[in-house]
């Protein structure tokens, strides 16, 4: 694994600096600048060559070089810029993590044993936890339903994207949502690749339908976190965060339920 993770590191930092300027905010390049570059290294590729991207989009920092390069208060991230073509971009750090300070509103919580006792991972994890305990609905007012999950599509202009879940809403009104949600589990963290592109999906896919992107991210002690996101001149900014305890209903605070206010 760490000569894997090496050999990525290796291969993205080539593709970076053979287009790096001092001052530039964005470089282009496309997929077969992967075996492009690997080819001159002697590195040898993974057959699913989306897989050194991904890894840098979502789950792994890039190499200190690059990193090197980011001006203060600024980070690169990879956004896909069409089919088999990508982008890195300066914008502003702004990654979102869970307020400390937040009361955590208690939930009995109705996941399943089974579904705990089999859950292969903390994103289907989360994902199941969420749907089980209706925790879109309780947070955003509707009632919604899951359309499906680990979509795979493409966007105009981004190109292929997996969106964890997707729900449509129905308010009081008759109006309706689409929302897509993204979830993190253990150490990941919510940013604005994911944002973006879930955005953008439901902006081309459902022009009329209202938006509203959510994010989910695991706490400890049974807590799940869940924000409601925009993007504003393309940064994340966070319109709405609620924490959620799931409890057993026998450990429930009856006065609290009474007496909760905003």
């Amino acid at each position: 694994m760490a000569d894997k993770s090496n050999r990525y590191r290796v291969l993205i930092s080539k593709i970076f600096f053979d287009r790096y300027v001092p001052g530039v905010a964005v470089l282009e390049f496309e997929r077969e600048a992967l075996e492009h570059s690997a080819a001159e290294l002697g590195i040898r590729l993974p057959k699913n060559l989306g897989d050194v991207i991904y890894s840098f989009r979502f789950r792994t920092a890039l190499p200190n070089d690059i990193l090197a390069t980011q001006p203060a208060g600024m980070e690169w991230i990879i956004e896909g810029a069409g089919k088999a073509a990508y982008r890195f971009k300066l914008v502003r750090i702004n990654r979102i993590v869970p307020r400390a300070d937040l009361v955590r509103i208690a939930i009995p919580d109705a996941t399943p044993e089974i579904i705990r006792a089999y859950a292969l991972d903390d994103e289907q994890a989360l994902l199941a936890i969420v749907r089980y305990n209706r925790l879109i609905d309780t947070f955003l007012g509707l009632t919604t339903y899951s359309l499906q999950n680990h979509l795979r599509t493409t966007v105009k202009g981004i190109g292929q994207i997996e969106i964890d879940e997707l729900y449509i809403g129905l308010d009081k009104r008759g109006c309706h949502y689409v929302i897509p949600v993204q979830a993190k589990g253990g150490k990941d963290q919510i940013g604005i690749v994911q944002t973006n592109q879930d955005i953008r999906f439901v902006e081309q896919k459902f022009p009329g339908l209202r938006a509203r992107a959510i994010a989910a991210q695991f706490m400890e002690d049974q807590v799940v976190a869940l924000f409601e996101l925009a993007l504003v001149d393309d940064d994340v900014r966070v319109v709405e965060e609620r924490h959620y305890r799931l409890v057993p209903a026998r450990d429930l605070d009856r006065e609290a339920i009474r007496t909760y206010r905003e």
